[in-house]
Order: structure tokens, then sequence, then C-alpha cells
């Protein structure tokens, strides 16, 4: 039995063998195909750089400035409670065809004195014409001194950007501003200098606002509530920002429409958090464009440190500028700006300014080449209107010139610019 049992095992092992080499074989045929396959897979990707990411900011980029031989403004002209009428007058006063221009009220102004506003915005036979007027209709709550102004201002900047997009500059104006150039006298002057310029009166010396304006902590109640108040303070201080530095300056400018957009669309976040932080700033709108622009790398070397407004302060300056009155007027003039505030409402000076240096009827619209006739009512009156882009530019423009190329040519331009 057991030669027979040895015989069998031997026989068993002897079967058994060829198929442990032929596994073996298998087994290291495939863990080198697995090998020269992984190897290949890691030169493939050797050679082929990988993929990069694809971010929402690599498709948001400052717009080009137009290349159209004239270029075009979009106005900001707000007021409060009893500036319709006054708004009504700075609008006709600043009206061309070729420009566009959003018009607001806040809510402190009655139900029925912003629906006149829209009424008359709708109803003018040349706003009807041109469809170149908006009424912000979904009204703001603006508290004076308090961020609210920063947002009404970013509201009509968006909307200006949605439904015009074709304009180059932003100008922010009250129903107290009044233009001391015609339109024609603007753009023309205007049509000769870079578009990426942004005039913006600005300077990094902040002074007693330190103390004041940036450390003290406010709130607005225009944020949240539909009653309108002063701001009031929260008794904690908080130290002056490092990630950023801060400037200051006029609440008045005109914004190049590359800056504009990108105070919208914030791509690198800047413009979000520069708001956040004067949300509970004090006069944040002569504090908030300007530490934008001056900490923005792309943007910073585009200021001119001016806010083409002649206004009438005390010296050290009050928190509010004087009323201009007649007295005022040649000092106006000799200024060569192309704005001036601050008028009291009916102020006999602006008849004055609409005569001499608007050429400008009582109720009618600011003449140009584009149009003759300056107390036209109806919209047969107005059938003649030529090229709108044909301009007629007048002393103004001289004055307006002088101005600019002063700036622009000035020895301490760069040195002023976010300085």
């Amino acid at each position: 039995m057991e030669p027979s049992k040895h015989h069998n095992n031997t026989k068993n092992t002897n079967c058994f063998l060829p198929l442990i080499l032929l596994s073996t074989f298998l087994l290291l045929l495939s863990l080198l195909a697995s090998s020269t396959s992984s190897s290949q897979r890691r030169h493939h990707r050797a050679r082929v750089p990988p993929e990069k990411p694809h971010f929402v900011e690599s498709k948001l980029k400052v717009s080009p400035t137009s290349t159209s031989a004239v270029p075009r403004i979009a106005y900001l002209i707000s007021g409060s409670a009893g500036d319709g009428e006054s708004l009504k007058r700075t609008l006709k006063a600043l009206y061309h065809p070729w420009n566009h221009y959003a018009v607001h009220l806040d809510l402190e102004a009655s139900a029925r004195e912003r629906l006149e506003l829209a009424n008359f915005v709708t109803n003018e036979p040349l706003f009807v014409k041109f469809g170149n007027v908006r009424t912000v209709v979904k009204a703001n709550l603006v508290t004076y001194r308090g961020p609210t102004m920063v947002a009404n201002t970013l509201h009509a900047a968006a909307v200006l950007l949605n439904q015009a997009r074709d304009w180059d500059w932003f100008i922010n104006l009250s129903a107290s501003d009044y233009p001391l150039v015609t339109q024609d006298d603007l753009l023309h002057t205007l049509s000769s200098i870079p578009r990426h310029l942004n005039f913006i009166e600005h300077t990094s010396d902040i002074g007693w606002k330190e103390y004041h304006r940036a450390k003290p902590v406010i709130l607005d109640p225009g944020l949240y509530s539909l009653q309108k108040s002063d701001v009031f303070w929260a008794s904690e201080k908080r130290n002056v920002p490092t990630a950023y530095k801060l400037f200051t300056g006029s609440a008045w400018m005109m914004l190049s429409r590359p800056f504009t957009e990108y105070c919208i669309w914030g791509w690198d976040n800047l413009p979000r958090i520069v708001l956040m932080y004067y949300a509970n700033f004090l006069s944040s709108p002569e504090g908030y464009f300007h530490t934008v622009i001056c900490n923005a790398e792309e943007f910073r070397n585009t200021t001119v440190n001016h806010d083409l407004h002649f206004i009438s302060w005390d010296n050290p300056p009050k928190q509010h500028p004087h009323f201009l009155t007649d007295n005022d007027y040649q000092r106006m003039v000799d200024s060569n700006a192309p704005f001036a505030r601050k008028f009291g409402r009916n102020e006999p000076v602006l008849d004055k300014i609409d005569k001499e240096l608007l050429g400008r009827n009582a109720d009618g619209y600011v003449p140009g080449k584009w149009f003759t006739q300056t107390n036209s009512s109806t919209i047969d009156q107005y059938s003649g209107i030529g090229n709108i882009t044909e301009l007629r530019p007048g002393p103004g423009a001289e004055r307006l010139g002088r101005l600019i190329s002063g700036l622009l040519s000035a020895e301490n331009f760069q040195a002023n610019q976010c300085s």
C-alpha cells in the first residue's frame, strides 16, 4: 500500500507543477504589463501639461474704453423731499441726447413727488424720443452722512451699466448742483483726453478724520428702517485698517466706466471688503471710492486730483459748504469748473447762469449743435434735431479746456495720484 500511495503523490505533484509555473508566468506578465501601462501614463502626464482650473475671476475683466469720437456721460442726479422741481431744472440744464441719465428721489420724498418725477420722465417728449432718461423706480432711503449714500450711487451705476452700457464716464450730482458749461462744451473737451482717467479729489492725509470718522463705529438706520433718522454711534472704537490705506476727499466725482465696473463687479473682492468697512464710517461718500481706487493696482495711476466742482467752503471747512449766490458768480466762472454747488431752490443766480453761460431760456433746454430751439415743449418742434454727435463748443469749452490741460500738464500731476 505504501509504495502505491507514494507513487500517486508523485504523479499528482508532477501534474500540478506545470499549472503552477503557468500561473506564475501569467502573474509576472500581468505585473509587467501593469508596470508598463503605469509608466506610459506617467510619461503621458509628463508630456501633457495639466489643465488649468477655471475661475470666475478669470472671466471678469476691465472693459476697454470706447473708440467713438465723442464720449458719452452717464449722470446720476439725486434728491430728497422737496427737491423734485430743482432736480427737473438740473436735468434739463444737463440734458443732451447723446448722454444717459438716472434720476432718483429718496424715500423721504412723498410718493406724490416721486410719482410726479416719474411721470415727467415718462411723458417729456424729448426723453421719449431718445429714451435716455431713467427713473430709479424703487427708491432708496438715503441717510445724510451715512453709507446709504454710497449704496444709492452704486445702485444707480449698476442700473446705468445694465441698461446703457455704451458710456465712458459716470458723474454723480445732486438736485442742488448746476452746470457752468454746456454739454457741447463738456463733451468737446473730454473728447481729447484719455477715457480711463478718473476725476476724484483725494488725499491719504486724513488728519482729524482719523479720530472723528475712521475710529468711531456708526450705524445708519437707512440700512434697516423705513423711517429716516440720523446716524448713531456705538460705544466702542476701532483701529485704523492695516490691510489697505484710507483715503478721503470730495463726494462728487467723474469716474471712468472701467473703474465703475470694477466697483460693481469687484472681481478681486477689494470693493466689497472696503464697502463692508465703510458701512460703519461717518460720511462714507467722502472716502469709499477714494480708498478703493487708490488701493487697486490697476486704477491707482488713473486719478486726476479734482472733483470738477466750484464749492465755497469755510476755512477750515465746516460740515456744509456755503449756499452760492450772485456774489459768487464771478468766482464760479473764474474757477473754470464745469459744475458748482450748493444752490438753494429757485436761487436767482441760476437764472444768470442760464442766460450768460448756458443760453437756456426759462424751462427750456440748453442749446447746442444738436438743437437750437431752447424753449420747446412738443415733439413736432424736436423733429429738426440733427446729428447728435456734432458739437458746437463755446466759451465754456475754452474755460474747461484750461482747467483740464492745467491739471494734466502740471509737474506734480503724477505725484498727486493717490498720495
